[in-house]
């Protein structure tokens, strides 16, 4: 019997997961199915049973492959001294991480802010999922982190600001545009970027009083 390759159970294993999560994305965690995942991706149940045991696997391996690869960006990125600028950054690791799911479609919108939204849910009942959220969720907010100690140390920003505060914010306007694509519909990275980079532009000046007093 011929030995089935490491490249064919890969594509199957991708195949299983962008089918769980299109479901997932349609219709929400607990309203699909087993038997939905099986019609989307067109294999038997034994087929997908081998690769995951159920639907709390499957997204809890949707989930960990999405963490994992917006924290190897980030950390790659801490390594570089300076690290790039935060509104290239952060445009570069979210548009790469929706590029590689954009042939995810439902409705004729991206499927992954809706999935993002559906895990968000779905963790206020399902602790080990919370918990898996909450370890990758510390692990890229660490990374980020470390970028903010290298444009600190490279003079990019300012220093008297915690850089756990900075890792933080920048991680709650990713989160926040990912939410927006979600209700309202997409919209291009540089919307992000820009913005980011406005803000950040600002200076601030000395009047010797409050400018709103």
């Amino acid at each position: 019997m011929a030995r089935v390759s490491q490249e064919h159970l890969d594509a199957r294993r991708r195949q299983i997961l962008d089918g769980a999560a299109l479901c997932f994305a349609r219709n929400g965690f607990h309203a699909t199915s087993m038997q939905d995942v099986l019609k989307e991706v067109g294999l038997s149940a034994g087929a997908v049973y081998r690769y995951f045991s159920g639907k709390e696997e499957l997204i809890g391996a949707i989930v960990a492959e999405t963490l994992g690869s917006v924290r190897e960006a980030f950390e790659e990125a801490a390594r570089q001294s300076p690290p790039p600028p935060p509104e290239e950054l952060v445009a570069s690791v979210l548009g790469r991480t929706l590029a590689a799911r954009e042939y995810l479609v439902v409705d004729g919108r991206p499927a992954f802010p809706r999935l993002v939204i559906q895990v968000w849910t779905e963790t206020l009942r399902n602790e080990e999922l919370a918990v898996l959220l909450r370890e990758g969720y510390g692990s890229v907010r660490a990374a980020w982190g470390r970028i903010v100690e290298g444009y600190q140390e490279a003079g990019m920003m300012r220093a008297d600001v915690p850089p756990d505060h900075v890792a933080r914010t920048m991680i709650a306007s990713v989160l926040g545009f990912i939410a927006q694509q979600s209700l309202f519909g997409p919209a291009p990275v540089e919307v992000l970027r820009d913005g980011l980079r406005a803000l950040t532009g600002m200076r601030g000046e000395d009047t010797g009083g409050s400018r709103l007093g």
